[in-house]
């Protein structure tokens, strides 16, 4: 069955017989009657009864008719989805995230992109770095937010950003007047440290080891927001990441840079060598555009 035996079907039955059909498709009336003649020889049945000048549809046509209807609303249904995709108002992104930027700038992002793209849908899951790498280089996920220590061939990096550490401390302990606090500063002072195989402890460690100052390590915790949670309480001063630290506030803890600068690198990082989605790339853009606006935060090559 060709389309235009369909489609000259479709008019007649929409317009009611084979002269107006002709006059919407613009052509002659004898080419709307032999078309659809064709298709009465194919279908192998009648499908209108000719009065005069006038032609009813037969009990089969009607029947005909509902299943082409279908079939129009099908490639109706297919055009809308195509527009949809293509003004990005329809899709998935997949978003894998580090705790650490996971309470504050990550859903930041989220919402940001949901206020201009309000019809698609957004997954936020929260991973180690090591899983996100992991899950980014084999396309699990669109993109991911987190630290890579070491370029890898199947991970595109798209920026790099720094945040630098801050001593989080209960409210009113003593060394909360200090504008910057050192590793001498914390001698003797219990700390709550993140665990050993993460970046920030590696750094600290040998911040503490050129000072020649051990650390009192009380309670080793990951991720960065657990660590605060425990200073809060007065566990222990915890070194973790100033967006961290900013999330639980003034009112809860007070927080001073340390010294040396300790860096605290992310990356926003998608699969290497692999399609990828419109819409996909325009959360990429979303989310450089609030990371290089975030007052914490400052590219890093």
């Amino acid at each position: 069955m060709k389309q235009r035996h369909i489609d000259v079907f479709r008019a007649v039955m929409t317009y009611g017989g084979i002269s107006r059909a002709a006059e919407v498709l613009n052509v002659s009336q004898p080419a709307v009657s032999r078309t659809i003649a064709e298709l009465e020889t194919e279908v192998g049945f009648r499908l209108f009864d000719r009065q005069g000048r006038h032609s009813k549809p037969t009990p089969e046509a009607e029947q005909l008719k509902e299943e082409v209807d279908t079939y129009f609303a099908g490639l109706e249904r297919v055009e809308a989805a195509a527009a949809e995709i293509r003004d990005l108002r329809r899709g998935h992104v997949r978003l894998a995230t580090m705790p650490a930027l996971a309470l504050s700038l990550a859903p930041r992002i989220v919402r940001s992109f949901l206020e201009r793209n309000p019809t698609v849908k957004v997954t936020m899951d929260v991973h180690t770095s090591p899983r996100i790498v992991d899950q980014i280089a084999v396309g699990q996920f669109n993109l991911g937010l987190g630290q890579l220590p070491e370029t890898r061939p199947e991970i595109d990096v798209i920026g790099t950003w720094r945040v630098a550490c801050v001593c989080v401390l209960p409210k009113g302990h003593r060394l909360t007047a200090k504008r910057r606090i050192k590793p001498r500063d914390l001698d003797g002072e219990p700390l709550v440290a993140l665990s050993h195989h993460t970046l920030a402890s590696r750094h600290l460690a040998q911040s503490f080891l050129a000072a020649d100052v051990k650390q009192t390590i009380r309670v080793e915790s990951q991720p960065s927001y657990a660590a605060c949670a425990l200073a809060v309480e007065g566990v222990g001063i915890a070194v973790v990441d100033a967006l961290t630290a900013q999330f639980f506030g003034s009112e809860r803890v007070k927080t001073v840079p340390f010294a040396p600068d300790t860096p605290f690198d992310f990356r926003l990082m998608r699969p290497m060598n692999r399609a990828r989605s419109m819409l996909a790339e325009r959360f990429a853009e979303e989310t450089i555009t609030i990371i290089d606006a975030h007052p914490l935060t400052e590219r890093h090559t």
